[in-house]
């Protein structure tokens, strides 16, 4: 069986919303970024520190990993202790729970071929509890809503739900670099309504390659985004609104260009990286060429350039104080706190505007001064 589901849980968020884009996307390789292969080493080790915690034997991948730093030991720490102090709490109401490690699930009841790996899975009497570990910045996570976790769910509900008595699914994102733990619950009757109403009749749709092409946040990870028709005609409708005359914006005109600013800009950088790339293979675009841009002169021999500079007579390093991310990575957060917790400011943070939906509490602004 191949390594990745063509419907992929992981994915499920992109063809939920325009199941055309599955089929579309067949056969065009996905581009592995640095970022996914640091959350796979961080995976890794999560996945050995839990096993250890079990007293189960696991290889130690510390050797084999590129991005391993202290962060990182920091981080799965945190999420071998939160894992296993929710296995504890399964303990007082069920006698015996199971926690299952990078557990392979079949969804497809549900999925045409579906299957995942479930992080964590925490299986008793009454409750389940998925958890999801993100090692990303990039992207702040939801438990809430979250087709890929409702896909693992109803995986494991597949396979336990006839040995344990089951009727609440707990769903949890656990994502230490933003200091985010996401957490939802859903009865397992509303679960599987949603499966059967929603999930399986838009696989069906997107295994077949039916369905209307979408455009929308979705798009971020799709293959195709770059060169998607209907994402381009969704952010060409901004082509209406006059820019050069701001002025002559209504605030309503405003609020309805400020959601999709962002996918604007997005959608706008992923077609010009796109033109490159096909320039560098050979397309021509009328009015532009490949020129080769600006580079920052290197030395290429560290050191050589140390003996040289040391022998007629000069010092050739700089002492710099390490930054507060680089000073806590070295002290360890507990260190870094005890030493320097009295020399640390954090100034009031560059005012920022965002929806409604965002958790952060709303600044003073110059009208709810007034109104104070």
């Amino acid at each position: 069986m191949a390594d990745h589901a063509l419907l992929s849980a992981s994915s499920s968020h992109r063809w939920l919303a325009c199941p055309p884009s599955v089929r579309a996307c067949e056969g065009i390789e996905e581009r592995a970024s640095p970022y996914a292969h640091e959350g796979t080493d961080a995976h890794s080790l999560c996945e050995f520190k839990l096993l250890t915690a079990l007293g189960k034997e696991a290889h130690d991948p510390r050797e084999d990993m590129e991005y391993l730093d202290p962060e990182m030991e920091e981080c799965t720490d945190e999420y071998r202790l939160y894992v296993m102090s929710m296995f504890e709490s399964a303990k007082g109401t069920c006698r015996d729970p199971i926690l299952l490690v990078e557990e392979r699930l079949d969804f497809s009841r549900w999925v045409p071929e579906g299957f995942g790996t479930g992080d964590v899975i925490i299986v008793a009497d009454n409750m389940m509890h998925i958890i999801d570990f993100k090692y990303g910045l990039g992207v702040l996570v939801s438990a809430e809503d979250n087709s890929q976790m409702r896909c693992y769910a109803l995986g494991a509900l597949d396979a336990y739900d006839g040995i344990y008595d089951i009727d609440t699914v707990k769903m949890s994102i656990f994502q230490p670099r933003r200091g985010n733990l996401s957490t939802t619950v859903m009865s397992k009757a509303d679960l599987l309504e949603w499966a059967d109403t929603v999930l399986a009749p838009t696989a069906k749709l997107a295994y077949e390659g039916g369905g209307e092409f979408s455009a929308g946040d979705h798009c971020r990870f799709c293959r195709i985004k770059e060169s998607c028709r209907k994402r381009a005609e969704y952010n060409l409708e901004m082509a209406r609104y006059d820019f050069q005359m701001p002025d002559t914006l209504k605030d309503t005109e405003i609020a309805a260009i400020l959601p999709r600013i962002d996918e604007l800009v997005s959608w706008a950088d992923d077609v010009k990286k796109f033109a490159l790339r096909q320039a560098l293979s050979g397309v021509r675009y009328d009015g532009y060429k490949v020129v080769e841009g600006r580079s920052i002169s290197k030395y290429t021999d560290d050191t050589a350039v140390i003996a040289a500079v040391t022998a007629a007579g000069y010092d050739p390093y700089e002492k710099k104080l390490l930054g507060i991310t680089a000073m806590s990575r070295m002290l360890g957060n507990k260190k870094f706190k005890e030493l320097l917790g009295d020399f640390i400011h954090k100034p009031p943070g560059k005012p920022v505007l965002v929806p409604d939906s965002d958790r952060r509490p709303e600044m003073n602004t110059a009208k709810t001064d007034f109104q104070d």
